[in-house]
Protein backbone atom coordinates (compact mmCIF):
# COMPACT_ATOMS: atom_id res chain seq x y z
CA UNK A 1 0.00 0.00 0.00
CA UNK A 2 1.46 3.19 -1.04
CA UNK A 3 1.51 7.06 0.59
CA UNK A 4 0.77 9.63 -1.74
CA UNK A 5 2.73 12.67 -0.43
CA UNK A 6 2.32 16.16 -0.65
CA UNK A 7 4.56 16.74 -4.46
CA UNK A 8 2.46 14.76 -5.70
CA UNK A 9 -1.29 14.89 -4.27
CA UNK A 10 -1.63 18.40 -5.99
CA UNK A 11 -1.03 16.05 -9.70
CA UNK A 12 -3.94 13.81 -7.90
CA UNK A 13 -6.28 16.40 -7.09
CA UNK A 14 -5.65 18.44 -10.30
CA UNK A 15 -6.57 14.84 -12.48
CA UNK A 16 -9.36 14.51 -10.35
CA UNK A 17 -10.96 17.64 -10.73
CA UNK A 18 -10.29 17.68 -14.33
CA UNK A 19 -12.10 14.18 -14.69
CA UNK A 20 -14.72 15.56 -12.74
CA UNK A 21 -15.69 18.76 -14.81
CA UNK A 22 -15.64 16.58 -17.56
CA UNK A 23 -17.57 13.69 -16.40
CA UNK A 24 -20.51 16.07 -14.89
CA UNK A 25 -20.44 18.25 -18.40
CA UNK A 26 -22.27 14.71 -19.93
CA UNK A 27 -24.71 15.03 -16.84
CA UNK A 28 -23.32 12.15 -14.47
CA UNK A 29 -23.69 12.71 -11.14
CA UNK A 30 -22.05 11.32 -7.72
CA UNK A 31 -22.32 8.60 -5.25
CA UNK A 32 -20.46 7.67 -2.78
CA UNK A 33 -20.03 4.11 -1.54
CA UNK A 34 -18.51 2.08 1.35
CA UNK A 35 -15.54 0.63 1.34
CA UNK A 36 -17.24 -2.60 3.12
CA UNK A 37 -19.46 -4.91 1.18
CA UNK A 38 -21.02 -7.96 2.37
CA UNK A 39 -18.54 -10.57 0.55
CA UNK A 40 -21.23 -12.41 -1.16
CA UNK A 41 -22.03 -9.37 -3.23
CA UNK A 42 -18.01 -10.06 -5.06
CA UNK A 43 -18.72 -13.79 -5.21
CA UNK A 44 -22.13 -13.42 -7.14
CA UNK A 45 -21.20 -10.28 -9.38
CA UNK A 46 -17.58 -10.97 -10.15
CA UNK A 47 -17.55 -14.54 -10.44
CA UNK A 48 -16.32 -17.33 -8.38
CA UNK A 49 -13.81 -18.39 -10.81
CA UNK A 50 -11.98 -15.42 -11.37
CA UNK A 51 -8.54 -14.18 -9.59
CA UNK A 52 -10.05 -11.12 -7.69
CA UNK A 53 -12.46 -13.33 -6.05
CA UNK A 54 -10.31 -16.45 -5.52
CA UNK A 55 -7.21 -14.51 -4.63
CA UNK A 56 -6.99 -10.93 -4.15
CA UNK A 57 -10.29 -10.18 -2.05
CA UNK A 58 -9.53 -9.19 2.02
CA UNK A 59 -12.39 -10.88 3.43
CA UNK A 60 -12.90 -11.39 7.15
CA UNK A 61 -15.78 -11.99 9.46
CA UNK A 62 -17.09 -9.43 11.99
CA UNK A 63 -18.18 -10.00 15.70
CA UNK A 64 -21.53 -11.67 14.38
CA UNK A 65 -19.45 -14.00 12.46
CA UNK A 66 -20.65 -12.09 8.80
CA UNK A 67 -18.53 -11.97 6.04
CA UNK A 68 -17.27 -8.82 4.50
CA UNK A 69 -14.78 -7.70 1.98
CA UNK A 70 -12.66 -4.64 1.51
CA UNK A 71 -14.47 -3.37 -2.24
CA UNK A 72 -12.01 -4.89 -4.88
CA UNK A 73 -13.78 -2.81 -7.51
CA UNK A 74 -16.76 -0.12 -7.79
CA UNK A 75 -19.29 -1.84 -10.01
CA UNK A 76 -20.67 -3.95 -7.92
CA UNK A 77 -21.12 -1.27 -5.12
CA UNK A 78 -22.86 1.02 -7.22
CA UNK A 79 -25.47 -1.59 -8.07
CA UNK A 80 -26.18 -2.59 -4.74
CA UNK A 81 -26.59 1.10 -4.12
CA UNK A 82 -28.81 1.11 -6.33
CA UNK A 83 -30.92 -1.82 -5.70
CA UNK A 84 -30.94 -0.80 -1.99
CA UNK A 85 -32.79 2.78 -2.55
CA UNK A 86 -34.49 1.87 -5.61
CA UNK A 87 -32.61 3.91 -7.93
CA UNK A 88 -33.31 1.74 -11.14
CA UNK A 89 -37.08 1.44 -10.64
CA UNK A 90 -38.88 3.29 -13.68
CA UNK A 91 -35.26 5.51 -13.90
CA UNK A 92 -32.13 5.59 -15.61
CA UNK A 93 -28.90 6.62 -13.87
CA UNK A 94 -25.80 8.48 -14.70
CA UNK A 95 -23.25 8.01 -12.23
CA UNK A 96 -19.72 8.20 -11.13
CA UNK A 97 -17.89 7.46 -8.02
CA UNK A 98 -13.76 7.79 -6.45
CA UNK A 99 -11.73 6.17 -4.12
CA UNK A 100 -9.84 3.69 -2.73
CA UNK A 101 -9.95 -0.34 -3.89
CA UNK A 102 -8.40 -3.53 -2.49
CA UNK A 103 -7.05 -6.32 -3.88
CA UNK A 104 -4.18 -8.71 -2.21
CA UNK A 105 -2.29 -8.08 -5.61
CA UNK A 106 1.71 -9.54 -6.02
CA UNK A 107 3.05 -5.84 -5.73
CA UNK A 108 4.93 -4.35 -8.73
CA UNK A 109 5.78 -1.11 -10.17
CA UNK A 110 2.08 0.68 -10.98
CA UNK A 111 0.45 -2.07 -8.96
CA UNK A 112 -0.17 -1.51 -5.13
CA UNK A 113 -2.68 -3.44 -2.97
CA UNK A 114 -4.66 -0.23 -1.78
CA UNK A 115 -5.13 1.84 -5.13
CA UNK A 116 -7.74 4.47 -6.20
CA UNK A 117 -10.45 4.23 -9.07
CA UNK A 118 -12.70 6.70 -10.59
CA UNK A 119 -15.73 4.63 -11.70
CA UNK A 120 -18.46 5.83 -14.33
CA UNK A 121 -21.89 3.75 -15.02
CA UNK A 122 -25.20 4.05 -16.91
CA UNK A 123 -27.72 2.21 -15.95
CA UNK A 124 -31.40 1.96 -17.82
CA UNK A 125 -29.79 3.08 -21.35
CA UNK A 126 -29.69 -0.19 -23.65
CA UNK A 127 -28.43 0.85 -26.76
CA UNK A 128 -25.02 1.52 -28.58
CA UNK A 129 -25.63 5.59 -27.85
CA UNK A 130 -24.53 5.08 -24.54
CA UNK A 131 -21.42 2.81 -25.22
CA UNK A 132 -20.31 5.46 -27.81
CA UNK A 133 -20.91 8.50 -25.14
CA UNK A 134 -18.30 6.73 -22.69
CA UNK A 135 -15.93 6.24 -25.01
CA UNK A 136 -15.85 9.76 -26.07
CA UNK A 137 -16.20 11.03 -22.39
CA UNK A 138 -13.04 9.31 -21.97
CA UNK A 139 -11.33 10.82 -25.01
CA UNK A 140 -12.52 14.17 -24.02
CA UNK A 141 -10.80 13.74 -20.76
CA UNK A 142 -7.25 12.43 -22.79
CA UNK A 143 -7.55 15.69 -24.65
CA UNK A 144 -8.06 18.29 -21.44
CA UNK A 145 -5.12 16.39 -20.07
CA UNK A 146 -2.72 16.48 -22.93
CA UNK A 147 -2.18 12.92 -22.61
CA UNK A 148 -1.93 11.67 -25.90
CA UNK A 149 0.21 7.91 -25.79
CA UNK A 150 -3.45 5.83 -25.37
CA UNK A 151 -5.34 3.50 -28.26
CA UNK A 152 -8.59 2.02 -27.84
CA UNK A 153 -9.39 -1.74 -28.18
CA UNK A 154 -13.02 -2.83 -28.62
CA UNK A 155 -14.74 -6.13 -28.72
CA UNK A 156 -18.19 -7.81 -28.45
CA UNK A 157 -18.54 -10.68 -26.11
CA UNK A 158 -22.46 -10.82 -27.35
CA UNK A 159 -25.43 -12.26 -25.36
CA UNK A 160 -25.88 -15.29 -22.61
CA UNK A 161 -26.92 -17.44 -25.23
CA UNK A 162 -24.39 -16.75 -27.35
CA UNK A 163 -21.50 -17.04 -24.96
CA UNK A 164 -22.39 -19.96 -23.94
CA UNK A 165 -21.87 -21.17 -27.48
CA UNK A 166 -18.36 -19.98 -27.34
CA UNK A 167 -17.73 -21.33 -24.11
CA UNK A 168 -18.41 -25.00 -25.70
CA UNK A 169 -16.15 -24.41 -28.61
CA UNK A 170 -13.24 -23.10 -26.24
CA UNK A 171 -13.87 -26.75 -24.15
CA UNK A 172 -13.39 -28.31 -27.21
CA UNK A 173 -10.33 -26.35 -28.29
CA UNK A 174 -8.32 -26.27 -24.76
CA UNK A 175 -9.34 -29.52 -24.27
CA UNK A 176 -7.43 -30.71 -27.01
CA UNK A 177 -4.22 -28.83 -25.39
CA UNK A 178 -5.06 -29.85 -22.00
CA UNK A 179 -1.55 -31.23 -21.77
CA UNK A 180 0.27 -27.87 -22.91
CA UNK A 181 -2.11 -25.78 -20.03
CA UNK A 182 -0.88 -24.80 -16.85
CA UNK A 183 -2.58 -25.59 -13.28
CA UNK A 184 -4.92 -22.26 -13.43
CA UNK A 185 -5.83 -22.82 -17.35
CA UNK A 186 -6.68 -26.34 -16.48
CA UNK A 187 -8.91 -24.95 -13.39
CA UNK A 188 -11.18 -22.63 -15.07
CA UNK A 189 -11.68 -25.24 -18.36
CA UNK A 190 -14.43 -26.58 -16.86
CA UNK A 191 -16.01 -23.55 -14.89
CA UNK A 192 -14.98 -20.79 -17.16
CA UNK A 193 -13.02 -21.04 -19.93
CA UNK A 194 -12.86 -17.74 -21.05
CA UNK A 195 -10.71 -16.51 -18.59
CA UNK A 196 -7.89 -18.65 -19.67
CA UNK A 197 -8.09 -15.74 -23.02
CA UNK A 198 -7.25 -13.48 -19.89
CA UNK A 199 -3.91 -15.46 -19.02
CA UNK A 200 -1.36 -13.37 -18.30
CA UNK A 201 0.78 -16.58 -18.58
CA UNK A 202 3.78 -16.35 -22.08
CA UNK A 203 3.58 -19.59 -22.41
CA UNK A 204 0.27 -19.75 -23.56
CA UNK A 205 0.68 -16.97 -26.08
CA UNK A 206 0.34 -19.24 -29.01
CA UNK A 207 -2.14 -21.50 -27.53
CA UNK A 208 -4.09 -18.76 -26.91
CA UNK A 209 -3.86 -16.76 -30.20
CA UNK A 210 -5.11 -20.08 -32.35
CA UNK A 211 -8.21 -20.20 -29.97
CA UNK A 212 -12.13 -19.68 -31.59
CA UNK A 213 -12.79 -15.74 -31.78
CA UNK A 214 -15.58 -14.77 -30.08
CA UNK A 215 -16.84 -12.08 -32.80
CA UNK A 216 -17.52 -15.49 -35.11
CA UNK A 217 -19.98 -16.37 -32.42
CA UNK A 218 -21.82 -13.47 -32.07
CA UNK A 219 -25.90 -13.47 -32.16
CA UNK A 220 -27.29 -11.20 -34.93
CA UNK A 221 -28.56 -8.71 -31.86
CA UNK A 222 -25.18 -8.44 -30.44
CA UNK A 223 -23.38 -8.26 -33.92
CA UNK A 224 -25.73 -5.03 -34.92
CA UNK A 225 -24.93 -4.00 -31.44
CA UNK A 226 -21.54 -3.93 -32.29
CA UNK A 227 -21.36 -2.57 -35.99
CA UNK A 228 -23.40 0.52 -35.37
CA UNK A 229 -21.33 1.12 -32.07
CA UNK A 230 -18.78 1.31 -34.42
CA UNK A 231 -20.39 3.00 -36.67
CA UNK A 232 -21.08 6.03 -33.87
CA UNK A 233 -17.29 5.84 -33.01
CA UNK A 234 -16.51 6.55 -37.03
CA UNK A 235 -18.43 9.20 -37.14
CA UNK A 236 -16.82 10.89 -34.01
CA UNK A 237 -13.68 10.42 -35.17
CA UNK A 238 -12.68 7.70 -32.76
CA UNK A 239 -9.81 5.67 -33.86
CA UNK A 240 -9.91 2.09 -32.42
CA UNK A 241 -9.22 -1.70 -32.87
CA UNK A 242 -11.03 -4.38 -32.83
CA UNK A 243 -9.49 -6.96 -30.30
CA UNK A 244 -10.92 -10.32 -30.34
CA UNK A 245 -9.19 -11.39 -27.52
CA UNK A 246 -10.27 -8.82 -25.27
CA UNK A 247 -12.65 -10.49 -22.42
CA UNK A 248 -12.42 -8.61 -19.34
CA UNK A 249 -11.38 -10.18 -16.20
CA UNK A 250 -14.90 -10.26 -15.13
CA UNK A 251 -17.60 -12.75 -15.02
CA UNK A 252 -19.99 -9.87 -15.34
CA UNK A 253 -19.38 -8.37 -18.79
CA UNK A 254 -21.52 -9.20 -22.03
CA UNK A 255 -21.62 -7.41 -25.04
CA UNK A 256 -19.45 -4.30 -25.47
CA UNK A 257 -16.17 -3.88 -23.95
CA UNK A 258 -13.02 -1.73 -24.02
CA UNK A 259 -9.81 -0.83 -22.98
CA UNK A 260 -7.94 2.07 -22.89
CA UNK A 261 -3.94 1.03 -23.53
CA UNK A 262 -0.95 2.46 -23.20
CA UNK A 263 2.69 1.58 -24.25
CA UNK A 264 4.39 4.60 -21.51
CA UNK A 265 3.93 2.49 -18.75
CA UNK A 266 5.61 -0.62 -19.32
CA UNK A 267 3.32 -4.02 -18.52
CA UNK A 268 0.63 -2.35 -16.80
CA UNK A 269 -0.47 -1.33 -20.15
CA UNK A 270 -4.23 -1.03 -18.98
CA UNK A 271 -5.64 2.68 -18.10
CA UNK A 272 -9.16 2.65 -18.22
CA UNK A 273 -11.53 -0.57 -18.78
CA UNK A 274 -14.69 -0.85 -19.04
CA UNK A 275 -18.35 -2.92 -20.53
CA UNK A 276 -21.58 -3.63 -20.56
CA UNK A 277 -23.20 -5.59 -17.99
CA UNK A 278 -26.88 -5.91 -18.58
CA UNK A 279 -27.85 -9.17 -16.77
CA UNK A 280 -26.23 -7.83 -13.46
CA UNK A 281 -28.87 -5.63 -11.70
CA UNK A 282 -31.09 -8.91 -12.60
CA UNK A 283 -28.47 -11.32 -10.75
CA UNK A 284 -28.31 -9.59 -8.24
CA UNK A 285 -31.61 -9.19 -7.57
CA UNK A 286 -33.45 -6.08 -8.97
CA UNK A 287 -35.51 -5.82 -12.53
CA UNK A 288 -33.70 -6.88 -16.07
CA UNK A 289 -31.52 -3.46 -16.33
CA UNK A 290 -29.22 -2.46 -19.37
CA UNK A 291 -26.16 -1.00 -17.84
CA UNK A 292 -22.10 -0.36 -18.74
CA UNK A 293 -19.69 1.50 -16.94
CA UNK A 294 -15.64 2.19 -16.67
CA UNK A 295 -12.82 2.37 -13.88
CA UNK A 296 -9.71 4.36 -14.44
CA UNK A 297 -6.74 3.69 -12.48
CA UNK A 298 -5.80 7.10 -10.79
CA UNK A 299 -2.40 5.52 -9.89
CA UNK A 300 -1.71 4.50 -13.74
CA UNK A 301 -3.85 8.01 -14.97
CA UNK A 302 -1.26 9.79 -12.50
CA UNK A 303 1.79 8.11 -13.89
CA UNK A 304 0.96 8.37 -17.65
CA UNK A 305 0.56 12.03 -17.41
CA UNK A 306 3.50 12.85 -15.86
CA UNK A 307 5.34 11.01 -18.28
CA UNK A 308 3.41 12.61 -20.90
CA UNK A 309 4.55 15.71 -19.71
CA UNK A 310 1.74 17.04 -17.64
CA UNK A 311 2.54 19.43 -15.01
CA UNK A 312 -0.15 19.98 -12.43
CA UNK A 313 -0.94 24.07 -11.19
CA UNK A 314 1.28 25.31 -8.69
CA UNK A 315 0.04 24.46 -5.09
CA UNK A 316 2.35 26.76 -3.32
CA UNK A 317 1.57 30.21 -1.60
CA UNK A 318 1.15 32.84 -3.75
CA UNK A 319 1.94 35.50 -0.77
CA UNK A 320 4.14 34.74 2.30
CA UNK A 321 4.02 36.97 5.02
CA UNK A 322 7.76 38.09 6.44
CA UNK A 323 7.26 39.51 9.94
CA UNK A 324 9.90 40.56 12.59
CA UNK A 325 9.68 42.55 15.54
CA UNK A 326 6.90 43.92 17.92
CA UNK A 327 3.91 43.57 16.72
CA UNK A 328 4.63 42.80 13.30
CA UNK A 329 2.98 39.03 13.84
CA UNK A 330 -0.14 40.30 14.92
CA UNK A 331 -0.29 42.67 11.94
CA UNK A 332 0.87 40.01 9.42
CA UNK A 333 -2.13 37.67 10.77
CA UNK A 334 -4.35 40.37 10.37
CA UNK A 335 -3.51 41.90 6.67
CA UNK A 336 -3.16 37.94 5.62
CA UNK A 337 -6.72 37.22 6.64
CA UNK A 338 -7.92 40.59 4.51
CA UNK A 339 -6.12 39.60 1.47
CA UNK A 340 -7.95 35.74 2.01
CA UNK A 341 -10.84 38.01 2.34
CA UNK A 342 -10.48 40.30 -1.09
CA UNK A 343 -8.88 38.06 -3.25
CA UNK A 344 -10.66 35.11 -4.66
CA UNK A 345 -8.33 32.01 -4.25
CA UNK A 346 -5.49 33.21 -3.09
CA UNK A 347 -3.15 31.19 -1.07
CA UNK A 348 -1.17 33.25 1.90
CA UNK A 349 1.34 31.23 4.24
CA UNK A 350 2.49 33.17 7.21
CA UNK A 351 6.04 32.58 8.55
CA UNK A 352 5.73 30.96 11.93
CA UNK A 353 8.22 29.70 14.30
CA UNK A 354 9.63 33.35 14.03
CA UNK A 355 13.36 34.12 12.60
CA UNK A 356 15.46 36.68 11.46
CA UNK A 357 14.33 38.97 7.86
CA UNK A 358 17.09 37.01 6.16
CA UNK A 359 15.71 33.49 7.37
CA UNK A 360 12.35 34.18 6.89
CA UNK A 361 12.70 35.54 3.29
CA UNK A 362 15.10 32.26 2.46
CA UNK A 363 11.85 30.79 3.62
CA UNK A 364 9.46 32.35 1.44
CA UNK A 365 11.74 31.42 -1.44
CA UNK A 366 11.49 28.04 -0.84
CA UNK A 367 7.98 28.03 -0.40
CA UNK A 368 7.18 28.82 -3.81
CA UNK A 369 5.48 32.23 -3.36
CA UNK A 370 5.10 35.06 -5.65
CA UNK A 371 5.88 37.72 -3.54
CA UNK A 372 6.84 38.13 -0.28
CA UNK A 373 5.03 40.98 2.07
CA UNK A 374 7.29 42.22 4.46
CA UNK A 375 6.63 43.76 7.87
CA UNK A 376 9.05 45.33 10.38
CA UNK A 377 9.18 48.20 12.93
CA UNK A 378 9.46 50.52 10.31
CA UNK A 379 6.63 49.40 7.88
CA UNK A 380 4.26 49.32 10.95
CA UNK A 381 4.92 52.83 11.77
CA UNK A 382 4.18 54.02 8.65
CA UNK A 383 1.50 51.54 7.68
CA UNK A 384 3.22 50.50 4.39
CA UNK A 385 3.98 46.43 3.60
CA UNK A 386 7.05 45.76 1.62
CA UNK A 387 5.98 43.94 -1.37
CA UNK A 388 9.18 41.97 -2.97
CA UNK A 389 8.76 40.04 -6.02
CA UNK A 390 10.05 36.71 -5.54
CA UNK A 391 10.05 35.04 -9.22
CA UNK A 392 11.18 37.91 -11.04
CA UNK A 393 14.05 40.90 -11.06
CA UNK A 394 11.61 43.50 -10.30
CA UNK A 395 12.87 46.00 -7.78
CA UNK A 396 10.89 45.85 -4.33
CA UNK A 397 8.05 48.68 -3.53
CA UNK A 398 5.98 49.60 -0.45
CA UNK A 399 2.38 49.72 -0.75
CA UNK A 400 0.12 50.80 1.90
CA UNK A 401 -1.60 48.28 4.03
CA UNK A 402 -5.20 50.21 2.63
CA UNK A 403 -4.35 49.06 -0.92
CA UNK A 404 -2.25 46.09 -0.50
CA UNK A 405 -5.57 44.28 -1.49
CA UNK A 406 -5.92 46.05 -4.44
CA UNK A 407 -2.04 45.85 -5.53
CA UNK A 408 -1.62 42.42 -5.21
CA UNK A 409 -4.93 41.34 -6.70
CA UNK A 410 -3.75 43.56 -9.77
CA UNK A 411 -0.62 41.93 -10.01
CA UNK A 412 -1.66 37.88 -9.75
CA UNK A 413 -3.95 38.94 -12.50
Amino acid sequence: MNDVLPEVAGTWRHLERVVREVVESYGYREIRLPILERTDLFRRSIGEVTDIVEKEMYTFADRNDQSLTMRPEATAGMVRAGLTHGLFHNQRQKLWTVGPMFRYEKPQKGRFRQFHQFDVEAMGYPGPDVDAELILLCARMWQRLGISRLTLEINSLGTDRARARYRDSLVEYFSGVKSSLDEDSIRRLDKNPMRILDSKNPDLKEIIAAAPVMLESLDDESAAHFAELKRLLDAAGIAYTVNPRLVRGLDYYNRTVFEWVTDALGSQGAVCSGGRYDGLVEKLGGRSTPAIGWAMGIERLVALYEVCGGQAPATGPHIYVVAAGDGAQAAGFRLAESLRDGITGVRVEVNLGGGSFKSQLKRADKSGADYALIIGAAELEGQRAGVKPLRSNDEQTEVGFDRLVDELSDRLG
